[in-house]
C-alpha cells in the first residue's frame, strides 16, 4: 500500500506542487491549508507522516508538532524558511524527525521521506532486544524501555540510539552519527545532533544533567557506555 502524507501548508501553490510531485512518485497525499483541520486530519491515524509548515494562518507550526507528537508516533518534517536555525532547533527539541528548509528541492523532499518512512517500518527492522543493564532496545518494535517502562522517542533519535548500541564503547564523532543516519554529511554549524541527544538523555538518563549511559567526550564527540547499571 502507498505511503500516506499529509501535509499542512497555506500555501496552496506550494502545497498543490508538492502533492503532485509525491503522488507521481507513489505516495497518497491529502492537503490541509490551517492547522485546525491539519490536526483534525492527523488526529485520524490514517497517516504515516506529516508534512508540516511553521507558520500557519491560525496557529503555530511548533505548537502543532508538539500536539501530534503528545498524542502519535507519526513521522513528522518540518517546512522551515532557509536559515532560521531556531526554527529548526526547536522543531527537532519538540519532536520533529527531519526538517527542510524552503525552497527545496522535491527530490530531496522524496528522498528525505523514503529514508525517514524507511527507518520506522517494522518490516525491515531486525528482530532482536538489546539489554544494557536496566535499558532495553528493541529493534524489532522500535522500542527503547528503562526498567520495564516504555520511553518517549522520535524515529530519528531511536535511530541515534540504535547506532550507539551498535558500537558501544566507541567514541562516535557528530559527523559519524549524521552519516550513519541519514547518510550525509553534517553540516559545520548543524547543532541538531546534540538537540537530539539531550532529548534522548532525557527519556532514558537517571539524571540527564549527570549522564551515564550516553557521554561526552570534549571535542571528539559522545560514547555509549556498554556496562551500565
Amino acid at each position: 500500500m502507498a505511503d500516506k502524507i499529509l501535509v499542512v501548508d497555506d500555501d496552496v501553490r506550494l502545497a498543490d506542487m508538492v502533492s503532485s510531485y509525491l503522488a507521481s512518485h507513489g505516495f497518497e497525499v491529502h492537503a490541509r491549508p490551517d492547522a485546525l483541520s491539519g490536526l483534525a486530519a492527523a488526529r485520524t491515524g490514517q497517516y504515516d507522516a506529516v508534512l508540516l509548515d511553521v507558520m500557519l494562518p491560525d496557529g503555530d507550526g511548533m505548537e502543532l508538532c508538539r500536539t501530534l507528537r503528545a498524542e502519535s508516533d507519526v513521522v513528522i518534517v518540518m517546512l522551515t524558511a532557509r536559515g532560521e536555525d531556531t526554527d529548526r532547533i526547536v522543531g527537532l527539541e519538540l519532536g520533529a524527525d527531519d526538517y527542510l528548509p524552503k525552497p527545496f528541492n522535491p527530490r530531496e523532499l522524496v528522498a528525505r521521506l523514503k529514508a525517514v518512512l524507511r527507518r520506522v517500518s517494522p518490516a525491515t527492522a531486525p528482530e532482536e532486544v538489546w539489554t544494557f543493564g536496566r535499558l532495553e532496545i528493541d529493534r524489532g518494535a522500535r522500542v527503547v524501555r528503562l526498567d520495564g517502562e516504555v520511553v518517549s522517542l522520535t524515529a530519528h533519535q531511536f535511530d541515534l540510539l540504535r547506532v550507539f548500541a551498535e558500537r558501544p564503547g566507541r567514541v562516535l564523532t557528530r559527523n559519524q552519527l549524521m552519516l550513519a543516519v541519514r547518510g550525509e554529511e553534517l553540516d559545520a554549524f548543524d547543532r541538531s545532533i546534540d538537540v537530539h541527544i539531550s532529548r534522548i538523555r532525557s527519556a532514558i538518563e537517571d539524571d540527564p544533567k549527570r549522564p551515564k549511559r550516553i557521554l561526552t567526550h570534549r571535542g571528539a564527540g559522545y560514547v555509549f557506555v556498554e556496562r551500565q547499571d
